[in-house]
């Protein structure tokens, strides 16, 4: 086990009518003047919006609203945010919505905070963010975890280059979590939502690390909650009980805990940015679509880790180690195909791409060479090249 600092300071407010806390929360992180950051017309039609609105009201909290915030983020829009709530004089940014939209109001708190500086710059590297405003959040999607995480990633739409930027700045003050808020969710998004609450598990999971039994075991019973609730909760989306694991399996899945005392991967989430970047798909569906490229690829670096995930999350044991391994990377993406998540390119929707684009995403999930992805196997560009072609089908 290695060593590791944890820090998960996120409060969480979970429960049914959670949302009715959303005032008090703010007022508690010191918000005076708060923006709210929504996504579609899915909180406005169930009357979400709304309902916060007049809470906000009924508690003297001066707000203003900025909807249309897109899947994979747009740099362009958090720079438009930033610019609106600036003139507002926002000191709090609340996000309704799901991961999108947390990390649009993480990006925008940023700016907000940092009126001189570009906040690409920071998703480059190029800067250091020091400050931030507070961003609290009313969950509305069990899938990416952004409402505890430190993570947050936007999608430059002039280059198609998708980053990640992880600061303990971006953690929200708070996250109101209701299972009931999910009801009215597309099927598609909670598919979505199940792989990447998987992905953020697997993706520190399958690390070269032997001996970290708490954090091992953590993972795995939370893999096996998703599992089994991710189909009830598809026969029926209002299922309160299966709701309410996915929500907090979500935020567990991104705090940091699945990982702790590892090397964590987050190969296949960098390969599949590059997937969401050209092509604009949902960053669910491009990590089931590339996730078994990469362990048919991978598992031989350390193929009992493969078999340990076998055995402790599909209760599958074969007569050796290099077939129950295998086994288990079936196990898996049988499992996405099961529940209508796609597992190859084709069924990702951007069919068969030509050498040219494979060698493209390669170059781009490497920066062109200048470094390498992953820790379970560490990937050059020659490698992601042929992980993309392994799911080139």
């Amino acid at each position: 086990m290695k060593s590791f600092e944890f820090f998960s300071p996120t409060k969480v407010i979970f429960g049914k009518d959670a949302e009715l806390a959303t005032s008090d929360e703010i007022k508690k992180f010191g918000g005076s003047r708060v923006m709210i950051v929504y996504g579609g017309g899915s909180v406005v039609k169930s009357g979400l919006l709304d309902k916060i609105e007049q809470l906000l009201k009924k508690d003297g909290l001066p707000f203003t609203v900025l909807g249309g915030v897109q899947p994979n983020p747009r740099l362009s829009f958090a720079r438009n945010g930033v610019k609106q709530a600036t003139q507002f004089g926002a000191d709090f940014i609340l996000a309704v919505g799901g991961g999108s939209v947390i990390d649009t109001a993480k990006g925008i708190a940023l700016g907000v905070a940092n009126p001189q500086t570009d906040i690409w710059l920071y998703w480059t590297k190029e800067i250091v963010a020091k400050k931030s405003i507070p961003v609290g959040v009313v969950l509305t999607i069990a899938a990416a975890g952004s409402e505890t995480s430190d993570s947050a990633v936007i999608t430059d739409d002039e280059s198609g280059s998708k980053r990640g930027l992880n600061t303990e700045l971006n953690r929200p003050k708070f996250a109101v979590m209701n299972p009931e808020l999910t009801y009215t969710l597309p099927k598609y998004q909670i598919l979505c939502g199940i792989v990447d609450i998987m992905m953020h598990t697997l993706d520190r999971y399958f690390t070269l690390t032997d001996g970290n039994e708490l954090t091992d075991e953590i993972a795995e019973a939370l893999l096996r909650v998703v599992i089994k609730n991710g189909e009830i909760a598809l026969k029926n989306p209002c299922d309160y009980h299966a709701m309410s694991e996915l929500m907090w399996c979500g935020s567990i899945s991104h705090n940091g805990l699945t990982g702790l005392g590892a090397a964590n991967d987050f190969a296949v989430h960098q390969l599949g940015h590059e997937l969401s970047g050209k092509f604009d798909v949902t960053h669910g569906a491009s990590l089931s679509a590339i996730w078994g490229s990469w362990a048919r690829y991978c598992y031989s670096a350390k193929p009992e880790r493969f078999t340990r995930f076998a055995q402790k999350v599909w209760k599958i044991e074969k007569s050796s180690i290099e077939e129950t391994a295998c086994a288990a990377i079936e196990a898996t993406v049988s499992y996405f195909a099961a529940i209508g998540m796609p597992t190859c390119f084709t069924e990702l929707g951007i069919g068969v791409q030509s050498e040219e684009i494979m060698r493209e995403l390669a170059d781009r999930c490497t920066f062109y060479g200048k470094r390498t992805i992953g820790q379970f196997k560490v990937l050059d560009r020659e490698d992601a090249y042929q992980i993309y072609k392994l799911a080139n089908r």
